[in-house]
């Protein structure tokens, strides 16, 4: 009895028998064991079929439309790609799965490019980019290595969120940039508003020291906008306890503070005595200068409040404690200051007096006012001992960089301009003002060549008339008859 055999025809089995036969490319038949047979002879994807009794049979053929010509295409593609053909047509075993299991390639027709599992895949690569800075979280208990500290230290963290606590140093570094930049522009609810986020209740003392030890090393006008800061901050963010503390803290520094500040003592009197009269602490504290925790320094700054406020309308002139120094000031007030120190300084001769008296007045872009005053007094007093004192300060204003040269310019050129002004009442005016340029000259440096050449003559009388063709006129003219 003939065994049965199975025919597989375009990937199909026929269960026919029990034997497959696959045809070669040369047309042999060979059983799925690799014997021979001679039964049934079956063509894969068309062609002739050899039946069990020697009869032929045709697969019938069915035209393909072009979807399944691609198809067909895509596939004999793909197989001899991936090698399921041999050579010369000899079948391949090797499982298409199993040869896609390594590929690094990717799994469908179009990849990427990037690496398997981001570049941590994979033998001997360092794993995905950044992964060094972790530890490794799996630990062997076992391993004579392993620290049960540090794995106890590691695992059993609480994070909590902790705010750095400000110190006393910068706190009071804050503060002075506070206070310098209310010096430019002058809004004590600035730094009222700034000290709230800042301020500690035990720091409030703090606020009168920094501000007060500050203004000591600044001019008139920013003591006067600190004892009006002080003012504006009582009772609001310090009390009069603080404002008094602040003060102690002070007298107690003075022997340091005078190592910068020699005044120190009378400005600090000035500083209690504007406070009392703000209604900023009690007028005790002023009248207590026989404290025996103070110094002699101390004991003097106290004197001196005393002093402040005993004097008759004390309290009300103790608003001008400070003056009324800047550009705020009327220009005929200031004038007449510039004037005064002016007839002080030719009846003393202090220069050192005099310089304090112009640092004072803080108009460094008036200066030229100055100069064209001192100048007319020199051509009003027509001596010479008034040129030579005028003369020594144009020279030491000009040395100590207190008048800068292009004031010092500008008072002369001004005086230039209103000679036949000045001429009207000082006839002698041109050679009063020659003979002073020239002692400067000679003193020093501090007018330039220009301003000496500029300098005005006082013009002749005409004895040539402009018509006349430059002939002289005779005085005595007679007329023939």
């Amino acid at each position: 009895m003939e065994a049965e055999k199975t025919t597989v025809v375009n990937g199909r089995a026929n269960d026919s028998g029990s034997k497959a036969l696959l045809t070669n490319g040369s047309g042999d038949d060979t059983e799925s064991n690799g014997s021979p047979t001679s039964g049934v002879t079956v063509t894969v994807g068309g062609g002739i079929a050899n039946g069990g009794d020697g009869a032929i049979m045709k697969k019938p053929t069915v035209p393909l439309d072009d979807k399944q010509r691609k198809r067909v295409r895509k596939l004999s593609r793909s197989n001899s790609k991936d090698g399921v053909l041999g050579v010369a047509g000899t079948p391949n075993f090797v499982a298409p799965l199993r040869k896609w299991k390594n590929s690094r390639r990717s799994r469908t027709l179009y990849g990427r490019g990037l690496p398997k599992k981001g570049g941590a895949g994979g033998k001997g690569v360092w794993g995905m980019p950044g992964s060094e800075v972790y530890d490794e979280l799996d630990e062997d208990p076992n391993d004579p290595n392993f620290d049960i500290d540090a794995y106890n230290s590691s695992h059993n963290v609480e994070l909590k969120e902790i705010v750095p606590q400000m110190k006393e140093p910068e706190f009071i570094k804050k503060f002075e940039t506070i206070i310098l930049e209310y010096f430019e522009h002058g809004v004590t609810h600035e730094v009222a508003d700034a000290l709230e986020d800042l301020l500690k209740p035990e720091w409030k003392p703090l606020v009168t020291k920094a501000v007060v030890g500050i203004a000591f090393d600044h001019k008139q006008s920013q003591r006067e906008m600190t004892s009006v800061l002080i003012s504006d901050l009582y009772g609001r963010s310090v009390t009069r306890d603080d404002i008094c503390a602040g003060f102690d803290l002070l007298l107690a520094n003075l022997p340091d503070i005078m190592l910068d500040t020699p005044e120190a003592p009378h400005l600090l009197g000035n500083f209690i005595a504007r406070a009392v009269a703000d209604d900023c602490i009690p007028p005790k504290y002023a009248y207590q200068s026989d404290r025996e925790d103070l110094d002699q320094h101390g004991q003097a700054a106290l004197v001196r409040a005393t002093t402040l406020l005993s004097m008759h309308d004390g309290w009300g002139q103790l608003d001008n404690v400070w003056g009324v120094g800047g550009a705020l000031r009327p220009v005929q007030t200031i004038t007449q200051q510039m004037s005064m120190l002016l007839q002080e300084y030719l009846l003393s001769r202090d220069l050192s007096e005099a310089q304090r008296s112009i640092k004072e007045l803080e108009v460094p872009h008036f200066h030229h006012e100055l100069i064209y005053e001192a100048i007319i007094m020199t051509l009003e007093a027509f001596n010479e001992s008034t040129e030579v004192a005028i003369c020594e300060l144009f020279r030491t204003l000009d040395s100590t960089c207190i008048v800068s040269p292009e004031q010092m310019e500008q008072g002369f050129r001004r005086v230039y301009e209103d000679m036949t002004d000045i001429v009207l009442d000082i006839p002698l005016a041109y050679s009063i003002l020659d003979r002073f340029m020239q002692r400067c000259q000679r003193a020093g440096s501090f007018l330039g060549e220009a301003l000496i050449k500029d300098i005005p003559t006082r013009g002749r009388k005409r004895f040539v008339s402009e018509g006349d063709g430059g002939r002289i006129k005779q005085i005595n003219f007679h007329r023939d008859m």
